[in-house]
């Protein structure tokens, strides 16, 4: 259990769900990690859940909106501070939108971006530096299998996802040169804290909610975030080091239905 060992991450979205599973596996394969999170008690809660599983884990943590500009370029030099670097950048922090198109106001479509595209490129633009002194950079952005495959009431969402695809594309081409890889994960149905959360506060219970994806994927269920997280482990580490712009559908099958 060693692919990150030496290697320095940041994780943007890690309180809870795929971000910090993440962080907990890339720990576990040896790597330093910066958790980053709008929501500080979830932060803590996972900090202090890997540091119990894992005492000889080396992480530091930040409170930010990755939206925030000013607050992007803190929690990257609050990373470098703390743990002495960057290797590793993980854009997975995200908002969702359920609005229609059609009704969908500007201000709506404006946070989604600021979030999912604006702030993503922004913590690539604070990262870039360190990760190409690194020489062995590697940016791993977490989209959506519906970035290519669409659907209803989430088209905000989607597009946002679906520009990340772009992004990360530009990126590979771009930081080649400087030895830096950029490429993306998109996950299906994943049964995270945050479907958990919406469906209880409906009165559903998890075994109710868990039987709800059987048609969104070949394998007729919802995928775990550590599912999710292994993808990702193995972009960002040097098993993966021939492998740039490209985007791996983790979507149990749902892009081949």
């Amino acid at each position: 259990m060693a692919r990150l060992v030496n290697k320095i991450a940041l994780i943007t979205g890690s309180g809870a769900g795929i971000g910090a599973a993440c962080a907990r596996l890339f720990c576990a394969e040896g790597a330093a990690v910066t958790l980053v999170d709008a929501n500080a008690q979830a932060l803590e809660n996972t900090v202090r859940a890997i540091r119990a599983e894992m005492p000889q884990a080396r992480l530091a943590y930040f409170t930010a909106d990755v939206g925030d500009a000013v607050l992007a370029e803190a929690a990257i030099h609050h990373c470098v501070e703390a743990l002495g670097g960057l290797d590793i950048l993980v854009n997975n922090a995200a908002m969702r939108n359920y609005s229609a198109v059609a009704d969908a106001t500007p201000a709506e479509w404006q946070s989604m971006i600021n979030v999912n595209l604006i702030g993503a490129a922004t913590y690539c633009r604070m990262a870039l530096p360190y990760l190409r002194k690194s020489r062995q950079g590697s940016i791993v952005n977490i989209s959506s299998c519906y970035a290519v495959t669409g659907r209803k009431g989430m088209g905000l969402y989607d597009a946002t996802k679906a520009a990340q695809l772009a992004l990360t594309r530009t990126l590979a081409h771009e930081e080649a040169a400087h030895g830096v890889r950029a490429n993306v994960v998109c996950p299906g149905s994943t049964l995270t804290d945050f479907h958990v959360f919406k469906a209880t506060a409906k009165g559903k219970s998890v075994e109710q909610l868990k039987t709800e994806r059987q048609n969104t994927s070949l394998l007729g269920r919802w995928a775990s975030p550590e599912e999710i997280a292994w993808p990702v482990l193995w972009l960002a580490s040097n098993e993966a080091s021939f492998m740039t712009g490209a985007a791996i559908m983790v979507d149990g099958g749902l892009t081949a239905m």
